[in-house]
């Protein structure tokens, strides 16, 4: 008599969707878009320009999915990074390195602000961050008199924003780098265990001795720190910042961690799961530019704002579908 043959079970469709949807989809559209619009698509300068918008937004996201992993949500990205972007324009005549130290200096300042006051006096998230939003583009407003901060232009520092590697922009081979050292430390280090701890249940992380409330600061200041940097890479790109610049970048980057396989919960997450959010997100638009290129049809640029929701909505239902299943009773 023969020992039965025990199969293991395959993966739920939920679960891979969950895990590697985000990859699946970037991969179909970079195929049909390479299919539908050929070199145009395929040319060095729109992967440049793909991949030096990405940078900015990809700094946003890896700060927030680290902040989200804990638990907790940093609305005040895009503001401080339109006030990193405008001091950084304005001690732009310093030099690159001295400007791009001060937009990492002012948004770790303000990292720190919200770490403080969400792990030491126990204030919402939301709520803390909402303050600090408002605070960072009030000053970004003040310091550049309401209108946009110029780099100087002999200085430098716009060199940054046209340097490249083997085709592809340094802004982006820095994320990339980034990204890399980011997934390390989440799987590889105490840091990242204690940030999947402390977001996936804090009373039981904080009853095992793990330093919570140094976690939550820690990422809060990383956030806040990549954001000022964000902001830096635009005004080198750009040449100069606009103090209203940002809106929405919380929006973008909050779409990007969900999208990329992290929890709004807290206590699982994926760092490269987030850059290929970011690249997918991006992707999209880029499509929508060459689709009104061929005049067939046309499709407004708010239609981002739309798709941006429609890919957030559909990811946390997956996300709440999955774990009432992991809560449910077997």
């Amino acid at each position: 008599m023969t020992a039965p043959v025990h199969v293991a079970p395959r993966p739920r469709l939920g679960r891979v969707l969950q895990q590697q949807g985000a990859l699946i989809a970037l991969v179909v559209l970079v195929v049909f878009g390479a299919l539908r619009y050929g070199e145009q698509f395929a040319t060095g300068f729109n992967i440049q320009s793909l991949l030096a918008d990405d940078a900015k937004y990809a700094l946003v996201a890896l700060g927030m999915t680290f902040v989200i992993m804990t638990g907790g949500i940093d609305l005040s990205v895009g503001s401080v990074a339109a006030l990193g972007g405008v001091v950084a324009a304005q001690l732009s005549g310093a030099g690159l390195l001295p400007a791009m130290l001060a937009a990492l200096g002012v948004g770790a300042a303000v990292g720190l602000a919200n770490g403080v006051l969400v792990a030491r006096y126990g204030l919402a998230p939301f709520l803390v961050t909402l303050a600090t939003l408002l605070v960072a583009r009030g000053l970004a407003l003040q310091l550049a008199d309401a209108r946009s901060a110029v780099a100087d232009p002999a200085s430098g520092f716009q060199d940054f924003g046209r340097w490249s590697l083997l085709g592809i922009p340094v802004s982006f081979w820095i994320v990339l780098v980034l990204f890399a050292a980011g997934a390390l430390a989440l799987h590889a280090t105490d840091f990242g265990r204690h940030v999947l701890a402390t977001g996936g249940n804090e009373d039981a992380a904080r009853l095992m001795g793990l330093p919570v409330d140094r976690t939550k600061v820690a990422v809060y200041v990383l956030s806040g720190t990549l954001a000022g940097a964000a902001g830096a890479f635009l005004g080198a790109q750009t040449g100069s910042v606009d103090a209203a610049a940002g809106q929405g970048w919380e929006l973008t980057a909050i779409a990007a961690v969900v999208v990329g396989g992290t929890l709004l919960t807290g206590g699982v997450g994926s760092v490269f799961g987030t850059l290929v959010g970011v690249l997918l997100l991006q992707l999209i638009f880029n499509l929508i530019v060459f689709e009104n290129g061929r005049g067939v049809i046309e499709i407004s640029s708010y239609w981002e704002s739309v798709i941006r929701g429609a890919f957030l909505l559909a990811v946390v239902l997956l996300q709440v579908r999955l774990t009432r299943r992991r809560a449910a009773p077997t």
